[in-house]
């Protein structure tokens, strides 16, 4: 269906929710699904529920009235992904209210699941909660009988919000736009916190005004308009699955969304959702590739698979393997997948979440290759020319703070609208963080990204190679990617370890590998010659000496909630003695073979600096075993634990 009278640079509005009246105005919007909500169910049979662009704008004016709180309160949403949570994010940006979505942990609050919460709580002191009466009933419950100071401390200081009862009040929705009391582009309107790739979570503060600079250039990025449809399955508390609801909005396009449960369920649902609806964009995780390539029962099912209608297949994540890529491409393109929709892209929470993508429209796909990895931005001169001229990347060296050359790696620094203002309660930190300023040059205030990056060729494409924190040192002051490790140990044994389920850190003055094996293997002698195979694989495909290989039961490797493995929490884990071991071999060029309980007391004795260095990005809190522990369990909530 054609939308008529549009044009992608008017109305541009100063905040993302003044989109949401102006799109409910217009008849040929009026009618038309701004989001889709898919449920799958374990069968294959799925159901789905819709709100158009009048519903939406209707039910968060209303629900905005309803909230009888001071404007400028901060408010922690506690809702189940959904079209619900998609109305309650919008309605508080239009009362004027800080938001903190984060994922509802259970509310028996057993197994250490409350330690984010209790983080949560702590940092951002909200006034209120926003969940369902259940839900509500069952905290209460367990205030009842709790043992838990400090947690019902937290709980008892919230006033709790039944969603069912904002949702059922009536409201005259007649707007003004002029009189509009939401959050101005100045106005902290979004608490959302980092994944904890590289940290204890940290809450980062963004303006209204950031948020929706940041959409609107991702929207140009990639070529959006109303006739795009959107598919995702990603989170939608934080990062780039809460930007793509409101880049949604921006674009006047249709978002249809699921669960990630649902789709790591049953990773055919993605496929048949892109299908369906004749998606023209999707964003996912690097690790989504492969896991479809080999979950994805291309040949099973009833819906025939057609993916002739994408135009972006985005990318996220750093370290994004052209491998990935084109087997992906070789599996779909006989299902009509077009090599040039690939849209290896970059982001991160403290610029809101987009910062670039290689993708150009009318390219074909063709991108160059840096050591095994895909570019994640073009950074010619020409771009300029397409109205990024408010968004410059350099890549500087760490330590002198000065520009390096092209070819050399560096730290990724940013300058963008879109920086967030800072870490919540952390001024030291935002300092060093969003400060960054160039040795010996007058310039302005740069965001340090944290990730590694170079800039190859005559297009200047920028491959983000890794993250600081997790470089690997070598002797003679040469130095790896974990990455690479990773993927060299997992290409030892592809059909016995779990794909993106390995781990590979500096530990005890060695290299260690953590991998998780898909079952668990029975004979001590197989696990013996995975452990060996591994060793060998890494050294033929790295010329790297492996001192430590662990297997580790399914589940044992702490990820964020996106799939990223968090190497730092998994060496905690591992020093601290709290990984289900199955085998372990320590090697030293005397091919000595040592217990990894003597790995584990050299690991204490030591005061790893490094990683002390690498904590203060966690704000200066101790990783306690709790964290660890619910880091361990996130999947498991989400059900992203099956990824391969």
């Amino acid at each position: 269906m054609k939308y008529e009278n549009y044009d992608p640079c008017f109305p541009e509005q100063p905040v993302v929710d003044l989109y949401l009246p102006v799109w409910a105005k217009l008849p040929a919007f009026r009618h038309k699904p701004a989001f889709i909500w898919v449920e799958d169910s374990p069968d294959g049979v799925s159901s789905c529920s819709s709100l158009t662009y009048e519903q939406l704008n209707n039910s968060v004016q209303s629900i905005s009235k309803q909230l009888h709180l001071q404007r400028g309160d901060t408010v922690v949403i506690l809702c189940a992904p959904g079209l619900q949570l998609v109305e309650i994010i919008f309605a508080c940006q239009r009362a004027g209210l800080l938001a903190v979505p984060i994922i509802p942990p259970h509310p028996s609050f057993a197994n250490d699941n409350h330690h984010h919460l209790v983080r949560v709580l702590s940092q951002t002191r909200p006034k209120a909660a926003l969940a369902l009466r259940g839900y509500i009933d069952h905290v209460r419950q367990y205030l009842s009988s709790s043992t838990n100071k400090r947690l019902s401390e937290l709980l008892l200081k919230l006033q709790w919000i039944p969603i069912e009862k904002i949702k059922a009040g009536k409201v005259n929705v007649q707007q003004n736009l002029s009189s509009y009391n939401g959050c101005k582009p100045d106005d902290l309107y979004l608490i959302q916190y980092t994944s904890g790739a590289t940290g204890i979570p940290k809450p980062v503060l963004l303006t209204a005004g950031a948020a929706a600079h940041n959409v609107r250039t991702a929207r140009k990025a990639y070529d959006l308009h109303p006739n795009s449809v959107i598919v995702s399955w990603l989170p939608q508390y934080h990062d780039c699955g809460l930007m793509f609801l409101l880049l949604t909005v921006i674009s006047g396009a249709t978002c249809v969304l699921t669960s990630p449960n649902a789709f790591i369920n049953r990773p055919r649902l993605w496929l048949e959702l892109i299908t369906e609806y004749k998606a023209t964009c999707t964003p996912v995780p690097s690790f989504t590739l492969p896991l479809v390539v080999k979950r994805g029962g291309v040949k099973t099912g009833t819906i025939p698979i057609s993916l002739g209608s994408m135009k972006n297949l985005i990318i996220i994540n750093e370290a994004i393997y052209k491998a990935a890529a084109e087997e992906f491409i070789e599996v779909f393109k006989p299902f009509g997948l077009n090599p040039a929709c690939i849209s290896p892209s970059y982001g991160l929470a403290e610029n809101c979440t987009f910062v670039s993508t290689a993708w150009r429209s009318g390219n074909h796909g063709n991108f160059p290759v840096y050591k095994k990895l895909l570019p994640s931005a073009r950074l010619q001169a020409s771009s300029r020319d397409e109205g990024e001229e408010d968004v410059e990347i350099i890549v500087v060296n760490e330590e002198t703070h000065e520009p390096v050359d092209d070819g050399i790696e560096g730290e990724i620094w940013i300058s963008s609208p879109s920086i967030a203002t800072g870490y919540l309660g952390h001024p030291s930190l935002t300092r060093e963080v969003f400060y960054g300023r160039l040795k010996n040059k007058l310039s302005g205030n740069f965001l340090r990204t944290g990730d590694r990056g170079i800039v190859i060729g005559q297009e200047r494409y920028l491959y983000v190679t890794g993250r600081c924190s997790d470089m690997i040192k070598l002797s003679k002051g040469h130095e790896i990617h974990s990455h690479y490790i990773e993927t060299a140990a997992y290409n030892s044994c592809p059909k016995l370890l779990r794909g993106g389920c390995l781990a590979a850190f500096q530990f005890s003055k060695t290299i260690a590998i953590v991998a998780e094996l898909q079952k668990t293997q029975s004979d001590p002698e197989s696990s013996r010659k995975i452990c060996e195979e591994i060793r060998k694989s890494v050294f033929k495909e790295e010329q790297i000496e492996v001192g430590l290989v662990v297997l580790v039961e399914s589940g044992n490797l702490p990820k964020t909630t996106s799939g990223k493995i968090q190497r730092w929490a998994a060496k905690y884990k591992l020093r601290e003695g709290g990984m289900n071991v199955i085998m372990q071999m320590k090697f030293d060029n005397n091919a000595k073979n040592l217990t990894l309980c003597d790995a584990i007391i050299h690991a204490r004795e030591e005061k790893i600096e490094e990683e002390e260095k690498g904590m203060k990005i966690s704000m200066g809190e101790e990783p306690d075993q709790g964290f660890i522990l619910a880091s361990a369990n996130a999947l498991n909530n989400l059900s992203l634990r099956s990824s391969l």
